[in-house]
C-alpha cells in the first residue's frame, strides 16, 4: 500500500468534498480517498504509487486545484 497526501483548494462545503472523494476515488488503483475541509488534505491510499498528474486531473475534473 502506499499513501499520498495533497492539498486542494477550493473547496468550501461538504458537497466540494464529496466531489473531490468522488473524482478521485476513480483513478485506477486508489482504494481509499479521505479529505478534510478544514485544511484542504487531501489522503489518497492505493495499491502503488501513483502519478500525481492522474491525482491532479481527476482534482481538476472535480473543479478545484491542488496546490504544488
Amino acid at each position: 500500500m502506499s499513501t499520498a497526501t495533497y492539498t486542494v483548494s477550493g473547496m468550501t462545503c461538504g458537497h466540494c468534498v464529496n466531489s473531490v472523494k468522488e473524482e478521485v476515488g476513480q483513478v485506477a488503483g486508489v482504494s481509499d480517498v479521505a479529505v478534510d475541509l478544514a485544511t484542504g488534505q487531501v489522503t489518497v491510499t492505493s495499491e502503488a504509487p501513483l502519478d500525481a498528474a492522474r491525482v491532479r486531473a481527476a482534482v481538476e475534473e472535480a473543479g478545484y486545484e491542488l496546490k504544488a
